[in-house]
């Protein structure tokens, strides 16, 4: 029988209290090594929350892996903040609510090692040349710029490295946001630590750029597959689209080797300002053996519009937290996901939006297909409706599809209601595929198998039909199908 979870909540709140986030000072130098050492000496130095020696000592770890030269300043107040967010969190277990339902133990027993060094010039060999779209390519959470293709930017739009921003005007932006108070959970925070850059993509008012900037993520070192090495790295990129601006951004995330273990521990942050638009499209499809732990976070001001379409297939863990924040009336989020679990996979979906101001408009389409005994799928969607976000109109749905017996799916729509003129709706269905739709196509002469594989498919065309972009479309469908005629071939339906 196929386990699963539904944990549905609905309700108006309270008003909460604001929350209260650390800061940092400037002036501080960041470094583990003393707070390490003391800890490893003596653990009832420190209260229970500061004392977890294990994020102590990969904290250190990653702060050691990084270039001795100075940083340029926003870097180095990423670091400052990130770094009292490790202090204070311990390494998740299943007893963390967040957590429950997925297991991140294997990273903590694997032997993590930084990638601390840009890529060589031999390892850039395998790295296939894109040609139609502009691209950045990012190897191992590095930027190199001499495999990307940088062209036929409009006018005052930047895509590069943090060091080489063309204006102390774009530099200020930058600086500002990463001086915000918001904070993440550990992995945010690791990240924050261990990124060897910040990759900005900047787009001026008013300016709207036609073709899509299309990021390749290359994870290239790890260690072969079976071994317990796991090679970390941290890319972090934030796209910054003034007001009026739109752009169309590619996330995709891909391994040198199928087999290879690793960590990607990547980072994205999104400004969008007054009726700005973005389009993002996010694929990921790395190593069966590595663990993908992604966050996604999204600043919308007023009439803006944010689409994101996300297609994971590939990590023995994938996990993707988005939190989005609308900052003005009018503005509209749409969220759409598809994760696939054909092998020995945890998949799982962790998302907050949260509406502040009125008008707001957000629908969340949430699918998994769970096609292996020991496939799991998670879902915790959490859409908060906060007293001035009046006249709001907000949807959420999932549905997941089990095609073994002992498949997993844990899935919790959350829709929190302080507002009192809304419109707000969720649901959630689990299942196998339905006998009466099987039974139409029999009906018509199409066998069992066929008749299954058509549905499977077009289960999971509806999220992949949003892709903007249509060679990536067909990229994506290529390869779902490549991932599951096997196991529907080999399938006891």
């Amino acid at each position: 029988m196929a386990t699963f979870t539904f944990t549905p909540h609905i309700g108006r709140l309270p008003t909460p209290p604001s929350p209260s986030f650390p800061t940092s000072s400037s002036k501080r130098k960041l470094k583990f090594n003393s707070v390490a050492t003391t800890t490893r000496a003596s653990l009832q130095t420190f209260p229970p929350t500061l004392s977890d020696p294990f994020v102590l000592q990969l904290a250190e770890t990653l702060e050691d892996s990084l270039p001795s030269s100075s940083s340029p300043f926003p870097l180095h107040k990423l670091r400052e903040s990130s770094s009292e967010s490790l202090l204070s969190t311990p390494w998740p277990s299943r007893r963390d609510e967040p957590f429950r339902f997925t297991d991140v133990s294997f990273i903590k027993q694997s032997q993590i090692h930084p990638i601390s060094n840009p890529p060589q010039s031999s390892d850039l060999s395998s790295i296939p040349l894109e040609n139609q779209f502009t691209n950045v390519v990012i190897v191992d959470g590095h930027f190199v710029k001499s495999v990307s293709n940088l062209t036929e930017l409009p006018n005052g739009v930047y895509v590069g490295s943090l060091i080489n921003l063309p204006s102390e005007s774009i530099a200020k932006r930058v600086s500002d946001f990463v001086d915000r108070k918001f904070v993440g959970d550990l992995f945010w925070a690791i990240n924050g630590v261990g990124a060897p850059d910040l990759t900005v993509v900047y787009v001026p008012a008013g300016c709207k750029v036609e073709n899509p900037i299309h990021l390749r993520y290359f994870s290239i070192h790890g260690g072969e597959e079976g071994s317990n090495e796991l090679a970390i790295s941290n890319p972090r990129v934030l796209v910054m689209v003034e007001n009026g601006g739109e752009i169309e951004i590619i996330e995709e995330f891909l391994s040198g080797d199928q087999g290879r273990s690793y960590w990607a521990n990547p980072v994205l942050d999104v400004v969008i300002g007054s009726e700005g638009r973005v389009k993002h499209s996010y694929i990921q499809n790395q190593s069966l053996n590595a663990a993908h732990i992604k966050w996604t976070s999204v600043q919308q001001e007023s009439t803006s519009a944010y689409e994101l379409v996300e297609i994971s297939t590939g990590g023995r863990l994938s996990r993707h937290n988005v939190h989005i924040q609308q900052l003005g009336p009018e503005t509209t989020t749409v969220l759409s996901t598809l994760h696939l679990s054909v092998g020995n996979q945890t998949q799982d979906l962790h998302s907050s939006l949260v509406l502040d101001h009125p008008r707001g408009y957000s629908r969340q389409l949430h699918k998994c297909i769970v096609a292996n005994p020991q496939g799991q799928a998670v879902f915790d969607g959490n859409v908060k409706v906060n007293r001035y976000a009046q006249q709001t109109d907000a949807g959420q749905l999932t549905r997941s599809l089990l095609l073994e017996p002992r498949a997993t799916v844990n899935v919790k729509p959350n829709l929190q209601i302080i507002a009192d003129d809304v419109k707000c709706s969720h649901g959630a269905a689990i299942s196998d595929l339905e006998e009466t739709q099987l039974f139409y196509f029999q009906a018509r002469g199409i066998d069992l198998k066929t008749a299954r594989k058509a549905l499977i498919f077009s289960f999971g065309s509806e999220v992949i039909e949003r892709l903007p972009s249509s060679s990536v479309r067909k990229r994506v469908e290529h390869h779902i199908k490549e991932l599951l005629n096997p196991t529907l071939e080999t399938s006891q339906h």
